[in-house]
């Protein structure tokens, strides 16, 4: 029971996250680079937030009750934060990059914008899934018996569909946040922050899993529909899409913005 407990939460967790990459990544050199580094970039957001956390530690000395309550809020509001100004950093890097490509060989194609963002996301979404669910996930095997004590039997379930909100929310912002920045729209950026601050804030309330689910999937669809249509989609578009009648839709021959 315990593997099948394992390798059913890894492949909901995973599993999107997996077929995207497949299907959109894998067969294409320069996207795998592209993923890599917005992987780096989060993992060296996550070095700073523990950085920050471990002198946060040090100076409250290491006590219990309501300090620790507090000192895991501030946590988790200063790791936000410096993952989205490493997703910002990583824009302007992806940025630059782009345009020193246009001025060496202006005849060739470069990557658009758009698809950075979804590439970027991706790579900030595995390794964001990754760090915050394979603890989790090992401990799935056992030994042990999930609720016995009076505890939620569905945690692990609940903990890999809550990974999937976060690795899909990831790509949905980078898409809209990138978006921001092209345009200079501000306000774009501050509700990323927001909503990540939310759907982080709703670990808060465990083990009240319904609501977190329910509330995290409501903000998924919020932003993968503004990011379907922020990416250059359309009611038409989707039609089409889904009728398989558009080879061209949204990432194959993107032209640079």
């Amino acid at each position: 029971m315990t593997a099948a407990v394992f390798f059913g939460c890894a492949f909901i967790a995973f599993g999107p996250a997996l077929a995207l990459y497949i299907f959109t990544i894998a067969t294409e050199p320069l996207r795998i680079i592209f993923l890599i580094a917005g992987a780096f970039f989060w993992l060296v957001s996550l070095l700073l937030s523990s950085l920050v956390w471990f002198l946060a530690e040090t100076i409250s000395g290491h006590k219990d009750g309501p300090v620790q309550k507090y000192l895991l809020i501030f946590g988790v509001l200063v790791s936000i934060l410096i993952q989205e100004v490493f997703r910002f950093a990583y824009y302007k890097l992806l940025k630059k990059a782009n345009e020193g490509l246009k001025a060496i060989n202006p005849d060739e194609t470069v990557p658009s914008m758009r698809l950075l963002a979804y590439v970027s996301g991706l790579g900030f979404g595995i390794m964001s899934g990754v760090f915050s669910f394979v603890n989790t996930l090992s401990d799935s095997l056992g030994p042990g018996t999930v609720g016995i004590h009076g505890d939620s039997p569905q945690f692990f379930l609940n903990s890999a569909f809550m990974t999937l909100v976060i690795i899909l929310l990831h790509i949905f912002w980078g898409i809209v946040f990138f978006d921001g920045c092209e345009k200079k729209n501000w306000s774009t950026l501050l509700v990323v922050l927001l909503t990540h601050l939310l759907v982080s804030a709703l670990t808060f309330i465990n083990p009240y899993y319904g609501i977190n689910l329910v509330v995290a999937y409501t903000i998924l669809m919020a932003m993968g529909i503004w990011a379907f249509f922020v990416a250059g989609g359309s009611c038409r578009t989707l039609k089409l899409c889904l009728l398989c009648q558009d080879k061209d839709f949204l990432l194959f021959h993107q032209r640079s913005r």
